[in-house]
Parts: structure tokens; sequence; C-alpha cells
């Protein structure tokens, strides 16, 4: 993909995946013309601007908040792709705080649309979660709500040629408040809490979350939503890759979570294609020509009634794969 003097936008910059995608396209990309991350927390980003000193030249930090469109505007300005990874994403804090993740992930994406509608984005990629998919939690009921906000956005921009789709993935392994990081730091008090022996739970590393944004990123056409095919883990297979002596009591599920999370509904199986790495569900009103895209994508329909489960999935982490993962993208020191 060639980004030579592009300019890039992420909202939610300073978390896990913002980091990591910004790592990767500094990196890999020099002749960027400017990165932009915008968020809330001022301390986040003192932090990451330590990290990221010797790109001062080409990044930049935008305090700024999604539900502030007028901000937003601004920070648009001059730019040509925006991945737009700012959520409100804790379950239980959202159940308690129905309001405030309304605002941030249904209000924060119109307003993220409307900014790129009114400058000259040519591009936008919207994060989402497994959890968006049948949801049974306000988090995913609010993320499958900015799903279709984006997907129909191709439908209202008229004479603009810019492009809306979204990136649907599973947990991200060690990512800030996920059950890895959680596990490790209780394993040295001895006692790992199980909320339910059955739950399972996709699993992509930064690593894969970053390389499906830039293929979203160079091969969107406009409307999908790309799934990635990754494998599952059993949480007690986590806690017992992690620590093994420990006790293991079962709590019992907090507010909102699912035994098993689900990507593709048998609903969505009407809409999905096969594309080899990435499952993509297409929008049922689109601009472009379904033939045009299957012929490019060399594309397979599924079969109708097709989910994606985490507990139905045919490829699974073990012990051993889960403690070599965790040893390779979180913790190199990690010993059991």
């Amino acid at each position: 993909m060639n980004l030579k003097d592009k300019s890039i936008l992420i909202t939610g910059g300073t978390g896990s995946l913002g980091k990591a995608l910004a790592k990767h396209l500094l990196t890999k990309y020099p002749q960027l013309k400017k990165l932009v991350i915008l968020s809330r927390d001022e301390q986040k980003q003192y932090h990451m601007a330590m990290e990221f000193e010797e790109y001062k030249k080409q990044i930049r930090f935008f305090i700024g908040d999604v539900r502030d469109k007028a901000r937003l505007v601004r920070a648009c300005k001059d730019i040509d792709y925006v991945i737009h990874a700012a959520a409100m994403k804790h379950v239980p804090i959202a159940e308690y705080n129905p309001e405030e993740c309304v605002k941030t992930n249904i209000d924060g994406a119109r307003n993220v649309i409307d900014a790129c509608l009114e400058t000259g984005v040519e591009k936008v990629i919207a994060l989402s979660t497994d959890k968006a998919a049948a949801p049974v939690n306000l988090y995913g009921a609010t993320k499958l709500a900015s799903d279709k906000l984006f997907v129909a956005a191709n439908n209202i921009t008229g004479w603009n040629p810019i492009k809306f789709s979204v990136v649907r993935y599973g947990n991200v392994m060690g990512s800030n408040g996920s059950v890895i990081p959680f596990f490790l730091n209780k394993r040295n008090e001895g006692t790992l809490p199980i909320t339910d022996p059955e739950m399972t739970r996709f699993n992509i590393s930064l690593k894969g979350g970053v390389a499906m944004i830039m293929h979203a990123l160079e091969h969107a056409w406009g409307g999908e939503i790309f799934i990635p095919k990754i494998p599952s883990y059993r949480i007690t297979d986590v806690a017992e890759a992690i620590g093994p002596q420990c006790d293991k009591p079962i709590i019992g599920i907090r507010p909102g979570e699912k035994i098993h999370e689900e990507m593709i509904t048998s609903s969505d199986s009407y809409n999905t294609y096969d594309l080899g790495k990435y499952y993509t569900i297409l929008p049922s009103r689109h601009k472009w020509v379904l033939s045009d895209y299957i012929a490019h994508f060399n594309a397979k329909k599924v079969e109708l009634g097709f989910r994606y489960n985490s507990g139905e999935n045919t490829e699974w982490e073990t012990v051993e794969s889960l403690r070599s993962l965790i040893k390779e993208y979180i913790d190199p020191t990690f010993e059991v």
C-alpha cells in the first residue's frame, strides 16, 4: 500500500491497538506525511509522546473527544484516512453507565461520520467487536448501532467519493482490560477467578488486528464488515496456561457477558462471503456491482445458516500455544 504523503487520524489512538497501529504505520511507511492521535486522556498522550519521540516530525497529538463534533471536524482537516478506534468498551461499566456508553459509541460514531463527510477524508475504517453480533449487553448493542451507521454512511455521501467500512474482531490478546493481563496480575495472589468453565472467546494478536485494519484500508470498496478467521480459546485453558498451581474458583458470569461470542450470525449468512483469509458481510445496498466485487476478490458465498461462533470454532488455542503467545506478544519474561 502506498501511503506516501498521506495523513492518517486514529481516534482513541492511545489505546493498545491504536499504539500498535501507530508503530506499524510509522516504521513501515516512513514517507507518511502525518499521523494524528486523537484521544481525551492527556496522561496517555504524554506517555505515548515520550515512547514515540523518534517520530516527532510525523506524529501529532490532539486532545479531543468523539462526542465533540466541532473538535473532530478540526482534527479531520487535511486528513486522508481515519481509523475510528475510540470506544467505551468495558461491558460491566457500560451496563452501569448506559447513557455514557451511548454518547461515546453511537453519538461519537455519528460525529466521526459527519466530520469526515464535511472534510476531505477519503476512507474511514471503524473498529467493531464480536459483541456487536447478536448483542446481549449494552456495549455490543451500541457497537452494532455504530456498525450500522458506518455501513449506511456510504448511502449519504452524494458527490463525495469517501468510503466507510468496518473491521470486526474478537478479543485482542493483551489489550487493556482483557483477561490475559488480568490473570497475569492475579496469579501472584494464587487465585484465578473463572466466570464459567464453559466460556470461550475468539483470540487475535495486536499484530493480527493491525494487519486486518491495513487490509481493509487498502482493499475496502465501502460498506463491508470484515471478519478475521482466528482461533478460539477456553477460559479454563487460559487459566491453566498462566497459573497451573492457582486456585480457580467459579464466580459466575458478569452482567452482560455471553458464554460464547459470535462474529457472524446465521442471519448474516445471506450477505456473507469468504475472501480466503477473511470473511466479509456485504451491505444490502451498495454503490458498486456485486458481480464485480465477487470476481475481483474471488469471493465465495457461505452456506445459508452459516455462523461463526467461538464455541463452535474449528481452530483452537491450546495451553502450550497460549503460553507461547503470551511470551511472544505480552511478556517476554513469562514463565510458568
